[in-house]
């Protein structure tokens, strides 16, 4: 039997990559702007099958998303080599709800909103500036390692 490629042999397994989002606290969002690429760190949450963050609308980031919703968006961690391990999604942004967000009842957002605020601030309830808005990344690829497996 061939040897599998080292790259699946370091893969994190889907639970694996859940608990790993889960857990983490800043992504790095990279975005297709005019003059090239533009990365930005971002806080984010993962509810199991999307990765939603929430944007200023008025921002070089907004303005490349609303240009080109195609991103990648990193999430990694770890010091030594050994310990490295992160998770890479691939798809396009949608924007959801209000924009920006100014605190209306929305029940499709609801559910989210709670996990970020406890995740960020520890408290169930969210701070709404009318500066933000949410966006939607439901991955159309999602490749992971972890070094620790090696």
């Amino acid at each position: 039997m061939k040897d599998q490629r080292r790259g699946r042999k370091i893969a994190m397994t889907p639970a694996e990559v859940d608990a790993f989002l889960t857990e983490e606290r800043t992504c790095r969002l990279a975005t297709m702007g005019a003059n090239g690429p533009h990365a930005t760190p971002l806080w984010f949450v993962w509810n199991g099958t999307a990765l939603w963050l929430s944007s200023l609308v008025k921002s070089q980031r907004w303005t490349d998303i609303e240009r080109d919703p195609r991103v990648a968006v990193v999430v990694d961690a770890g010091h030594d080599f050994r310990e490295l391990r992160g998770v890479e999604l691939r798809g396009r942004l949608e924007s959801v709800g209000e924009v920006p967000r100014v605190g209306t009842p929305d029940p499709d957002l609801d559910a989210l909103e709670r996990l970020h605020a406890l995740k960020y601030t520890g408290r169930e309830e969210k701070h709404y500036d009318g500066r933000h808005a949410w966006l939607r990344l439901t991955p159309e690829k999602i490749t992971s390692w972890d070094f620790r497996k090696m």
